[in-house]
């Protein structure tokens, strides 16, 4: 991930969303790239990775991640926001729905041994595999 963050700033890419939390703590983090030249392409913003810390209080710190997440592109002028999500977590899909995102892309990841990694309902990840 640290190599995804200094690339997408070395080259002008993107950015990354720090979720500040209490004291020095971080809440989370998302890694976008924003635009034409970058892989999300013109007038998309595209969060390739984020996350928040687990605990009771998660759900909440996904809401204002994905706050963050929308105001990233309505601040570039760019028109749409991508994101990907394992249906293995089924809040947080449900909360990226109700806030307007749809499926444009099916894909199938397969786990050896099969256990669920970090795609658990428990779980509030963003993440793309195309």
């Amino acid at each position: 991930m640290e190599r995804e963050i200094l690339a997408a700033h070395a080259q002008g890419l993107g950015d990354t969303i720090l979720l500040q939390g209490a004291g020095s703590e971080f809440d989370g983090l998302a890694v976008c790239y924003c635009g034409a030249g970058s892989e999300a392409g013109a007038d998309v913003c595209f969060v390739e990775f984020g996350a928040v810390r687990p605990g009771p209080d998660a759900a909440n710190r996904f809401e204002r991640l994905l706050d963050a997440c929308e105001w990233l592109p309505a601040e570039r002028g760019l028109g749409q926001l991508d994101a990907g999500m394992n249906l293995g977590r089924p809040d947080a899909y449900r909360r990226m729905i109700d806030r307007g995102f749809r499926t444009w892309l099916q894909g199938v990841t397969m786990h050896r041994p099969d256990e669920p990694g970090y795609s658990h309902p428990d779980a509030y990840v963003i993440d793309d595999w195309r």
